[in-house]
């Protein structure tokens, strides 16, 4: 099975588009645990085994790694091979140069790692793009309209009309249909969300900022799946940070449990209120 033929089963088990985030931020770990590579790496691997059962696909922000050098490498390769192959594991490295050092990226995110999916940066256009997609079945996520809170600051220039992030929305769906390219879409900004969703109704979106970012869950949930591909709607400290306690681990599935209940409600409320409107001329 592809990634996001794994991708579509999981998402009819589970019943919701969760997906845990995973940044291991040394100063952010539970008390018990030492605040080196070897903390952050018990607690990678203790999120992952935690949350597992509730969620759809596991996305490692691979700076809390890299950050430690060698050793943190070596920790995100015993990470990475801790995430269940029924879940896909998306990269979040944000990736973006010239074609012949992307493809040296993609090597070692792809084919070393043996990631599922990838960030990618915009900014170089298609040739820092395309050594990606050279991995069949690959899928990559473009950074489009982002949850910090300076993003609106490039991505909201006007474009000929339009902001930034919905022209660079418009170019993925128009240069790439197959499903394997989605975009990256805060859900701090849920009307941005919104908006692009209409506008560009094929590509998947990964959606982050639900949680401690106090993004918009429900229209995240709603906005997240087009037309190609399934979606996922990515949560990490709001997982993580649920205790820093002895009993961060049960904390942390509970955590998850919640979340998932919560997007199954509105997966529920969506279906109810389309098949509402069907027979009334809808479709």
């Amino acid at each position: 099975m592809t990634p996001l033929d794994r991708l579509r089963a999981r998402l009819a088990d589970v019943g919701a588009p969760l997906c845990l985030g995973v940044d291991p931020h040394p100063d952010q770990l539970p008390d018990e645990l030492p605040r080196g590579v070897g903390g952050v790496e018990s607690f990678a691997r203790g999120l992952i085994e935690a949350a597992a059962e509730h969620v759809v696909a596991v996305k490692i922000n691979v700076a809390f790694f890299e950050a430690w050098g060698s050793a943190g490498w070596a920790a995100l390769e015993r990470v990475r091979a801790d995430v269940p192959a029924a879940l896909i594991c998306v990269l979040d490295a944000k990736r973006g140069d010239i074609g012949s050092t992307a493809e040296r990226y993609a090597a070692g995110l792809f084919g070393t790692l043996g990631a599922d999916a990838v960030t990618l940066s915009p900014y170089l256009g298609e040739d820092a793009i395309q050594p990606f997609l050279d991995y069949p079945d690959r899928i990559i996520y473009v950074l489009a309209r982002t949850s910090n809170p300076s993003a609106e600051r490039l991505q909201g220039l006007d474009v000929g009309g339009e902001p930034l992030h919905l022209a660079t929305a418009r170019w993925v769906s128009e240069t790439w249909r197959d499903g394997r390219v989605g975009l990256v879409v805060g859900a701090t900004a849920p009307v941005e969300m919104e908006r692009l969703r209409a506008a560009v109704p094929g590509p998947a979106f990964l959606v982050p900022g639900v949680g401690a970012q106090a993004g918009d869950l429900g229209a995240a949930v709603r906005s997240c799946h087009g037309a190609w591909a399934p979606g996922i709607v990515s949560v990490s400290r709001g997982i993580a940070g649920a205790s820093a306690g002895g009993d961060w681990r049960e904390a942390a599935a509970a955590a998850a449990s919640e979340l998932r209940v919560r997007m199954q409600e509105v997966v529920l409320d969506s279906e109810a209120s389309a098949a509402h409107v069907a027979p009334m001329g809808g479709s």
